[in-house]
């Protein structure tokens, strides 16, 4: 029997099979296209992710191969009423202070390249015919190229990660409860002359509501935006249709572009994103409208999600009950997340007088106070980066040191020396001390072959929220799962003899 089949090679999928493979697990990764997505799509990749990406060795090259933008505009008319800079907003919060723009092709590129590293190749063309769950018998496994129907395979566990339609999800039986707006959107990639540097730029007005950013580093912009009344019921919808409406909104002159679509916006999360031995991540469990950017970030959260706990279990160093912690700390998460951008969906798109009247008056001056002051901008810097997602609900986490409480994301620390994200590269448990550790705490550390790692409490580690002397056990995704305070080492000890947990250095388990 294999380990673990991942159905679906886009961002979501790729990242999970990295992950999985990266921790020693032998995983599979199919997808019924016949490549990878030759188109731009998804494209802004926030700090979460690219602190993901370093705990996988490679955060600062995609960095490097994306176009950073560091500000985003907000104008109304022709006059910009609200500016704010992300590495002022994000400063001193994460490595990684401003929004990525990376486009799809290239991204799922660079990740194909990384995942032929730790050798394995996608598995292109090859469709998911049907799945049935044998328990601890395994999944079976009915693929085939479309249209033909070949031998079956038994894996320990399934990942789906096809998208929307995809058909893991459809073989659960799982629904997938949500609607779909009646307002048509255009997204257009197009060289804009006018437009100069990297930087965002929203425009509300009483025509609709438009937004550009970089995508490439060539010049490249991306314009997305509600179309117009009048094109709107059109059996098709082509640029010609929508040019001198985006032209107006900008206030700028756009070539014509080199790809160009419309779609509908959806808002949709899947009722589990678990049954049995399989699960679903991504898009397969949740969609919703563009706004932030969140989309494909929380896709690949899922994968990190999963990927370590299928990965810790497989190894047998965890108890097969950390696998019902996925859907319990990302469907939370998925479903407040629609709940959010569909309120600031409905406001961008109602073409009532009133709301017309809030978003081209009232929501820039607004948004121009919220600029004024380092609290609202940090805020919002949280939120658009996704460093603000906790799981605190999840009682796998548990404990308060200080601010931070079990379910955080670690903070970032920075210091002279380097920083206390480092040592995430090696994605294992380990114990953070901020401080000096009691003895007796490491020494239930070093009976358990658990890493310890003590950094110094400065200004900068108590302006992050964590408690002198405190230690925290740090999670393989770098998130807190015990905060504690004290010497007892006993809430320590009673976790991981709760959930089963053997470190990387523990011996392995014996067999009866």
């Amino acid at each position: 029997m294999k380990d673990v089949l991942v159905v679906g090679a886009g961002p979501t999928g790729l990242v999970s099979a990295l992950i999985l493979a990266r921790r020693g697990i032998a995983v599979t990764i199919i997808d019924r296209k016949s490549g990878p997505t030759p188109e731009s799509r998804a494209m802004g990749v926030h700090a979460r992710t690219l602190e993901f990406y370093r705990q996988l060795q490679f955060g600062d090259a995609v960095a490097e191969q994306g176009v950073q933008a560091a500000t985003i505009h907000v104008r109304a008319g022709e006059h910009d009423t609200a500016r704010f800079s992300l590495a002022e907003m994000g400063a001193g919060l994460s490595p990684y202070p401003f929004l990525l723009c990376f486009a799809q092709d290239q991204h799922e590129r660079f990740l194909l390249d990384r995942l032929v590293e730790v050798g394995v190749s996608v598995h292109w063309g090859v469709e998911l015919q049907r799945l049935i769950d044998h328990g601890d018998g395994g999944v079976e496994v009915h693929t085939g190229a479309t249209g033909s129907n070949e031998p079956t395979e038994r894996y320990r566990y399934v990942v789906g990660c096809d998208g929307a339609h995809g058909r893991v999800r459809e073989c659960l039986g799982i629904g997938f409860p949500g609607g779909t707006s009646d307002q048509l959107f255009y997204v257009a990639d197009a060289a804009v002359p006018e437009a100069h540097g990297n930087d965002v730029y929203v425009s509300l007005s009483t025509q609709g509501v438009g937004l550009m950013m970089p995508v490439r580093s060539t010049g490249t912009k991306r314009l997305i935006g509600l179309a117009p009344s009048q094109a709107r019921h059109q059996p098709v919808v082509k640029w010609n249709d929508v040019a001198a409406h985006v032209q107006s909104l900008l206030g700028l002159q756009v070539d014509r572009p080199n790809w160009f679509s419309t779609y509908r916006v959806h808002h949709r999360v899947a009722s589990h994103f678990r049954r049995g031995r399989v699960f679903i991540a991504g898009d397969a469990g949740h969609i919703h409208s563009p706004t932030g950017g969140q989309g494909m970030n929380t896709g690949i959260g899922d994968a990190v999600n999963l990927s370590w706990k299928l990965a810790e279990v497989l190894h047998e160093r965890a108890d097969s009950a950390l696998l019902d912690t996925y859907e319990q700390e990302r469907i939370p998460f998925a479903r407040a997340l629609i709940a959010t951008t569909d309120r600031v969906f409905q406001f961008l798109v109602d073409e009532g007088r009133t709301p017309r009247l809030l978003r081209s008056q009232v929501a820039p001056r607004m948004l121009s106070l919220i600029a004024r002051f380092a609290v609202t901008r940090r805020v919002m810097f949280k939120a658009l980066s996704q460093i603000h997602i906790s799981y605190h609900d999840c009682a796998f986490n548990t404990g308060k040191a200080g601010r931070v409480r079990g379910g955080d994301r670690l903070p970032w620390i920075p210091s002279a020396d380097g920083d206390n994200f480092e040592p995430l590269r090696s994605l294992s448990w380990q114990l953070h001390v901020y401080g000096q550790a009691h003895p007796r705490i490491l020494d239930a550390a070093e009976h358990l072959a658990l890493a310890t790692h003590q950094f110094n409490f400065t200004d900068t580690a108590r302006r992050a929220g964590v408690a002198r002397n405190a230690a925290y056990l740090v999670r393989p995704d770098g998130y807190v799962a015990v905060a504690m305070h004290g010497s007892d080492p006993q809430p320590l000890t009673a976790y991981v003899q709760r959930w089963g947990l053997r470190f990387d250095g523990a011996p392995p388990p014996t067999s009866p």
